[in-house]
């Protein structure tokens, strides 16, 4: 259950009234009118506090009052007078709210608007509730005994213009709707979210939004020479699926913007084997998958004005006496041919086939990819940003712009003839790993997937490290981010919806 979250022209009496305090112990404009309603009762308790009113930006203190209309005031800090918020802010402040009033059993109304943060547009209302209804989600579905502590079911921002302001949440919460599906089955476990598992949910959550979903089995791929693909695949009892996902929002003559995503279900590594630390969270190598499924949603909830084609390709990397080996060499769906020095670089192979698949058969205007690709990026960017890799500079740009605007942080890595080489096989067109003297990791892997896009205007992210979090982030707790939906809406949005 997530927390209901709505717009509201005013503060309301029984309820917790949530409201700002600067840096300084100044009230915000809107706390200054609550505290001349409860009689200067607000200041009085500051003046009571052992230590001063909240100073570091989204601490909350709690106060009593002995009026019975607004007997429980929260304080947070909104930081210092001057400070502007932007839209990554705003949604940092909600995500704080919700969790300093998470365990109350009443509802929570938040007394902060566009004035209290030095802002022109009151659509700030609607950002500052969908960081509430972000952070509220969480995954507890295989708990048997769920924690009661968080029972906070309605929260309500006050805003000046109330209709803007729900215009705007309502297509916010579209897209927490798609964020949270990504969450979800990322979150699942292997035995949960397989191929095919995973290709029925595409189909259940998106066809009746009008989002056509085609599901390619093994056989169908087999016919169309998706043998990169299935060779990733031939190890495991799960047969592998293509999810072919269309939104016709545009007209019939223009060409669709394609996301494709790498979808192991379950990465072992082949006979390639991983080490056993941590193997279990190669459940969430589907994460890519995830994303454009959510992504998807979002889309079709809004009805964006855009085509927009979806590929999940979905694999099992098992090893067996049926796996793929080291050192065999296999045909992709493009013609090139491919020597397999290590299982365990599997998700370039699964989007060889997936990329070339979608580029033939659609003629998008603009691919991106999305991948749990390769430990590499880690090393490189750590968990705050995805790697990102573009053959078009304007292509690159607009999703930085749009990682700038919703705080899903990207960063630009090269691709260069020196990388490119690396890849090169004595025996075939190329290797999936790049030589022993060849650094770069993430790099080389990016240069493998650019073989597979014939001069598109394309981009490759490289999700590793951010599409999962070890500990509480402002906008989700520990597990699953559902990172790249809200990304890639923006720049749908912003780039390619006729508006």
């Amino acid at each position: 259950m997530v927390v209901d979250v709505a717009i509201t022209g005013e503060l309301r009496a029984s309820c917790v009234n949530v409201v700002g305090v600067y840096s300084d112990g100044s009230l915000s404009p809107n706390a200054e009118l609550l505290d001349k309603e409860l009689r200067g009762a607000i200041k009085r308790n500051l003046k009571n506090l052992e230590k001063r009113p909240p100073a570091k930006l989204f601490d909350t203190v709690q106060l009593t009052t002995e009026d019975d209309r607004y007997s429980c005031v929260v304080l947070i800090s909104l930081g210092e007078p001057d400070k502007k918020y932007d839209r990554t802010e705003s949604e940092k402040l909600g995500a704080a709210i919700y969790k300093a009033t998470a365990k109350l059993d009443t509802d929570v109304v938040v007394g902060i608007n566009a004035e209290d943060l030095h802002l022109s547009c009151d659509c700030v209302s609607a950002h500052i509730a969908f960081g509430a209804l972000l952070k509220s989600w969480k995954f507890d579905k295989y708990k048997t005994e769920k924690d009661k502590k968080i029972i906070l079911e309605r929260l309500f921002v006050v805003s000046k213009n109330v209709e803007k302001s729900n215009e705007a949440l309502g297509e916010l919460k579209a897209i927490a709707e798609g964020v949270f599906l990504t969450r979800l089955v990322v979150s699942e476990p292997a035995n949960v979210i397989y191929p095919k598992s995973l290709a029925e949910i595409a189909l259940k959550e998106l066809s009746p939004l009008g989002v056509e979903v085609e599901i390619l089995g093994a056989d169908e791929m087999r016919k169309l020479g998706m043998n990169s693909l299935l060779a990733v695949a031939q190890g495991s009892e799960n047969e592998p699926q293509l999810a072919v996902l269309r939104w016709n929002g545009g007209s019939k003559s223009e060409s669709p913007v394609a996301f494709v995503g790498k979808g192991v279900t379950f990465d072992s590594g082949g006979i390639s084997l991983k080490p056993g630390d941590n193997m279990h969270e190669m459940r969430y190598d589907m994460a890519g998958s995830g994303t454009v499924l959510g992504l998807l949603k979002t889309v079709a909830l809004n009805k964006l004005p855009v085509n927009v084609v979806g590929v999940m390709a979905m694999v099992e990397n098992m090893p067996s006496g049926s796996a793929q080996r080291p050192g065999d060499i296999v045909k992709s769906m493009s013609g090139q041919t491919i020597e397999v020095l290590n299982t365990d670089a599997e998700g370039r192979m699964v989007l060889a086939d997936a990329l070339w698949y979608a580029q033939d058969r659609f003629n998008p205007k603009t691919i991106i990819d999305l991948a749990t690709l390769t430990g590499a990026i880690v090393v490189a960017l750590g968990h705050e940003f995805a790697g990102l890799f573009s053959n078009c500079d304007e292509l690159a740009e607009q999703i930085y712009k749009s990682s700038l605007s919703t705080g899903e942080k990207v960063w630009r890595l090269p691709l260069t003839e020196h990388f490119d080489r690396g890849i090169d096989s004595e025996i075939a067109d190329m290797q999936n790993i790049a030589k022993s003297n060849i650094r770069g990791g993430s790099i080389t892997a990016a240069q493998f997937l650019k073989r597979f896009v014939n001069e598109k205007r394309w981009a490759h992210i490289d999700i590793a490290g951010v599409e999962t979090s070890d500990g509480d982030l402002f906008i989700c707790s520990k597990g699953s981010t559902g990172f790249g939906v809200r990304l890639l809406y923006d720049f749908l949005r912003e780039n390619c919806a006729k508006q």
